[in-house]
């Protein structure tokens, strides 16, 4: 069952239309004859259930008036209280022979913002796949208190573990290299595991194929690819200016790229009979503008791709990689967009890692049969050449190094290639540190990690982020940690919850799944208002195709204003909040997520389930 083009990139906090259409209703909870909450419910595709009895706490019949002062909202808007912006680093640590080293702990790091040492507030050692062993440990468990009638939530095949998204560079790639990595990346795709997803996308935009198992739909993705450079071709203009020196020109007033230029330009105008000769200057500097914003424009295309890749994926359930396959370029000017790249991958769990579809290449000084030097002094000109080619792999470097990927150049081995960066580091370590003194000023910050006794091992972080301007609202950081956690596949159990699922078989093509959530209120953190016992919780089961590619969602707030006679007698059991889809018959991946305001604590849990 694949999803349509329209959910692949939901959104729960604004995209509301693409996920989460919320329509208003108030049912209650009989236990013991009493009525106690609200519950707002999202519209979903057919609300109408089987007939069965209610479990013990479920929300199924509409409000009695007499129990509305139980029922109704305080006066008080939910507060959450505002997260200290923190700066999140991961760091690969490896050994001499490059395997990532996981036994170090926080006191083993130094973090510097700006030369000065900060305070680590948060450190964790990742492994990956020990997430998914646990998620699947805990879905073979997850049936063993589920009440009568109900199936667990993880009775269906193996899951997808790991989603990798290919992005080819088309835009910079030249045909030959182009041709090189299709064909290892073929022979790569026929060594991907049973429980990995592969995705392909290209930085033009003209090809795509969402997370498949599929051999023959890769195969088909790879055949499509070809180079398609914007600025149209290999024609040369004279002077030859390329976007490197161009930046060097125009941004940073360098007397020698400039020079360069005017030699070259003198060369492509020569002077009429009896004139004398044209100011090179108004030719090179037209020449290096044009340049310059026809470059800027292929690295913004470029990185807006990446970004929105990054973006993809962070919603995939999973372990989650991007393969950057590119020649490598330059964005001199787009420094605050490649740092927010990183940011987002690191905070989402997104490893990018590039390989260099260069292979080992070389500069010739004096030009190649392609490309051959245009009046320009052969030596002067290598060496801004030269420049240009190391400055190309930089990027690809800095985005590996900044989410703990693994960058593979100076080699034409492009199956190795492929194994390495495909692959995530045995171990890396997420730091995150509070800034001090931090002001919303949108500066940039040089960042520095070492290792108190770094012996014979190497460390690999970003460099940098950039300051907010402002911090987000307490609502939208609500919003945000509940997305984040519903597109991760990382359990978490800070409240007492509990997920179960059912099914019913309507016919042969239709089925309702219900997801379950059973929560233990007594164990939450409430608010003492006015004798009452005030929380709200938001509860969002999300709903995944066997790929890992989002199809449904439903979220609902429920509004907890109890008296301490029914939260400490009359919800002994618990209360089952319960949301339905409409499905096919098919293998799904459900996940829940219940944040409460209050303690401003998560619990998430993962389930499979197979209907036939």
């Amino acid at each position: 069952m694949r999803s349509s083009p329209e959910a692949k990139r939901p959104v729960l906090h604004s995209d509301m239309a693409s996920g989460f259409s919320l329509a208003r209703s108030v049912l209650p909870c009989f236990l013991f004859c009493v009525i106690w909450f609200v519950v707002v419910q999202t519209r979903a595709r057919g609300q109408g259930e089987p007939p069965q009895a209610p479990a013990p706490g479920a929300v199924s019949q509409p409000e009695s008036k007499q129990n509305s002062v139980e029922l109704a909202s305080h006066d008080e808007p939910t507060t959450f209280k505002v997260n200290v912006k923190l700066v999140v680093v991961r760091a690969v640590v490896r050994d001499a022979t490059g395997h990532a080293v996981g036994n170090l702990r926080k006191e083993d790091f130094l973090v510097f913002d700006k030369g000065k040492p900060q305070i680590i507030s948060q450190f964790e050692v990742e492994q990956p796949g020990a997430r998914t062993a646990k998620a699947r440990q805990s879905d073979e468990k997850s049936g063993d208190n589920a009440p009568a009638g109900m199936s667990p939530a993880g009775n269906a095949p193996a899951a997808p573990e790991r989603f990798i998204a290919y992005l080819f560079d088309d835009v910079h790639l030249e045909f030959g290299d182009l041709a090189q990595v299709r064909k290892a990346a073929e022979r790569h795709f026929s060594t991907l595991r049973l429980t990995d997803r592969a995705a392909i996308f290209t930085t033009s935009g003209r090809t795509m194929l969402d997370y498949t198992d599929d051999q023959a739909k890769l195969h088909e993705a790879l055949l499509r690819l070809q180079s398609t450079p914007i600025t149209g071709g290999l024609n040369q203009e004279c002077p030859d200016i390329s976007y490197y020196q161009a930046d060097l020109i125009i941004n940073q007033n360098d007397f020698q790229a400039k020079a360069v230029a005017l030699q070259e330009a003198a060369s492509c105008q020569p002077p009429l009979p009896g004139m004398p000769p044209p100011n090179p200057l108004p030719l090179v500097m037209g020449a290096s503008m044009q340049a310059l914003n026809t470059g800027e424009h292929e690295s913004r295309i470029s990185l807006g791709i990446l970004k929105d890749v990054v973006s993809n994926l962070s919603r995939m359930p999973g372990q989650r990689s991007v393969v950057l396959v590119s020649p490598g370029f330059i964005a001199p000017k787009l420094q605050y967009e490649y740092m927010d790249i990183i940011d987002r991958a690191v905070r989402s769990q997104v490893v990018i890692s590039a390989l260099d579809a260069r292979g080992l290449y070389t500069v010739m000084p004096f030009g190649d049969i392609s490309r051959p030097p245009l009046h320009a002094p052969p030596g002067a000109k290598g060496l801004i050449e030269s420049a240009a080619a190391s400055a190309q792999a930089d990027l690809l470097a800095l985005v590996a190094d900044g989410t703990g990927g693994v960058f593979f150049q100076h080699s034409n081995d492009y199956d190795e290639g492929f194994l390495r960066v495909a692959q995530t580091p045995e171990y890396s370590y997420v730091l995150a540190f509070a800034p001090q003194n931090l002001k919303l000023d949108g500066s940039f910050h040089n960042l520095k990690v070492t290792l108190k006794t770094p012996q014979k091992l190497s460390l690999q972080a970003r460099r940098g982020y950039y300051a907010p301007k402002n911090f987000a609202s307490p609502e939208e950081q609500a919003k945000q940690e509940i997305e984040d956690a519903t597109f991760s596949k990382e359990e978490l159990h800070n409240l007492p919850v509990n997920l179960h699922t059912q099914f019913f078989k309507e016919g042969d093509e239709d089925a309702k799944l219900v997801v379950l959530a059973h929560v233990d209120v007594r164990h939450l953190r409430f608010r003492k208002a006015e004798g009452r016992n005030d929380n709200t919780l938001t509860c969002v089961s999300a709903l995944f195709n066997r790929n890992g590619s989002f199809l449904q969602g439903m979220e609902k707030i429920v509004t907890l204003h109890l008296k301490d006679e029914t939260l400490a007698h009359k919800l002994a059991s618990g209360l089952t909040l319960k949301t339905s889809f409409d499905v096919k018959p098919g293998s799904y991946l459900v996940r829940l997520v219940v944040r409460d305001a209050e303690g401003q604590l998560m619990s998430a849990e993962n389930g499979t389930v197979e209907i036939r």
